[in-house]
């Protein structure tokens, strides 16, 4: 889709924000080098940060031989952005002020059976409204709310296209949210979110070429090339949880069968682990969460069982990830979300060695593999983000139309 200069100036915008959070105080001239924009441009985006109050001056620092260089910081005091994750067990919210810093968390259980949008829906407007409460947040300073919402999604038009786990089809859910929430709203899927967490927060920053493994009831990986999130042409890229891992292997959701989602995903381990041992006490029927953590805490406790089971889970994982390697050929592979982080060392371990008995030498050899290194949720991170992006966006065009308004009042009769 052709940009216009609108757009430049939008996303040039967020890009100066981005770098004054990743590393507040920062003077002008470092933006500039940072961002390849010329100083000028840098200049004129800063005072427009200014005066949304999403940035603050803090002060002078000496240059060499020179003037004084301003200093520019996030204004934490400009604005809430709030973050929802939903997955297909739970809804989780996280407000943050504009530093990205979480000031409370709220979660909502999403029960066996109660996927229709109008339940989901209550979940979300719940957690919205617990973590707002919790933080003491003034409702009319948050600016925006993003939401992460699983399988493909037209954030354009706020659809949840198509989410297999659910059998959702074309569900208008920024629509439905609006009847219960009255802030902006902005709407994309888990992979894009923890890509996004990654290149602000985590292992992608400063990465051109990454790959976010999400890791949970279902399985995909957010892509960042060329230093920008990789979308697709509809939005739809990075569904590599249900690219074939298996011939006539386990039948999936989406109506294919031996996808990479029903061996790694949160319900394929559980199978696996059945598999194995059926009357297992690590076993909890219904449970992911409880399972995978059970799980866990047994691998570390050297049980064979747990052990056989994060083996397998490796094996197949690695053999997944060595296909995104060689076709990506990516700087790093990040392993996130609940079921890498509950797993964790020992996951890992077992895939960069799954990884190298696939994975072609040379791409290889120019990747690392990491867990997630951020702190906090980072679906609710990055679809903050998407709330940021949003409010920028937002000011971009409330400032275009008063440009135009005063060069209507401005201009002479015909």
């Amino acid at each position: 889709m052709k940009r216009t200069s609108r757009d430049i100036r939008t996303a040039n915008r967020y890009e100066v924000l981005r770098r004054i959070i990743a590393s507040s105080p920062i003077s002008r001239q470092e933006l500039a080098a940072a961002t390849g924009l010329s100083l000028a441009t840098v200049a004129t985006l800063v005072g427009e940060l200014l005066d949304l109050r999403m940035v603050t001056e803090v002060g002078r620092e000496d240059s060499a031989g020179g003037r004084p260089r301003g200093l520019v910081a996030v204004d934490t005091t400009g604005g809430f952005l709030i973050g929802v994750d939903i997955a297909e067990t739970y809804v989780h919210a996280e407000l943050f002020d504009l530093a990205l810093t979480v000031l409370a968390r709220a979660d909502e259980e999403v029960r066996p059976g109660e996927r229709r949008p109008d339940e989901v829906v209550a979940r979300v407007a719940a957690a919205v409204g617990s973590v707002i409460a919790r933080a003491g947040a003034d409702e009319t300073r948050v600016l925006g709310v993003g939401v992460s919402v699983p399988g493909q999604v037209d954030p354009d038009l706020g659809v949840a296209a198509y989410a297999p786990n659910w059998e959702w089809h074309d569900v208008p859910l920024r629509d439905l949210l609006a009847e219960h929430l009255a802030h902006p709203l902005h709407l994309d899927n888990p992979l894009r979110a923890c890509a996004v967490a990654e290149l602000w927060c985590g292992a992608a920053r400063g990465r051109d070429d990454a790959v976010v493994v999400n890791l949970g009831t279902g399985v995909g990986a957010g892509l960042v090339l060329g230093g920008t999130v990789h979308r697709g042409v509809s939005n739809s890229a990075g569904e590599w949880g249900h690219t074939t891992l298996v011939l006539d292997g386990r039948p999936c959701h989406c109506g294919n069968r031996g996808c990479v989602e029903t061996y790694v995903g949160a319900p394929g381990i559980m199978r696996q682990l059945r598999e194995l041992a059926p009357h297992s006490p690590l076993l909890h029927p219904g449970d992911q969460t409880a399972t995978i953590a059970a799980l866990a805490r047994a691998v570390a406790e050297d049980d064979p069982v747990a052990t056989q089971v994060l083996r397998d889970t490796a094996r197949y994982l690695g053999a997944a990830v060595a296909d995104l390697v060689n076709v990506l050929n990516p700087e790093v592979v990040v392993l996130s979300s609940w079921v890498a982080a509950l797993l964790g060392e020992p996951l890992l371990h077992a895939v960069r060695e799954a990884v190298a008995r696939h994975a072609l030498r040379r791409p290889l050899a120019a990747t690392e593999i990491v867990l997630s290194p951020v702190p906090t949720d980072p679906v609710c991170l990055g679809a903050a983000t998407f709330a940021l992006e949003g409010a920028l966006r937002a000011a971009g065009a409330r400032g275009a139309r008063r440009t135009a308004a005063a060069r209507t009042r401005t201009a002479p009769p015909p």
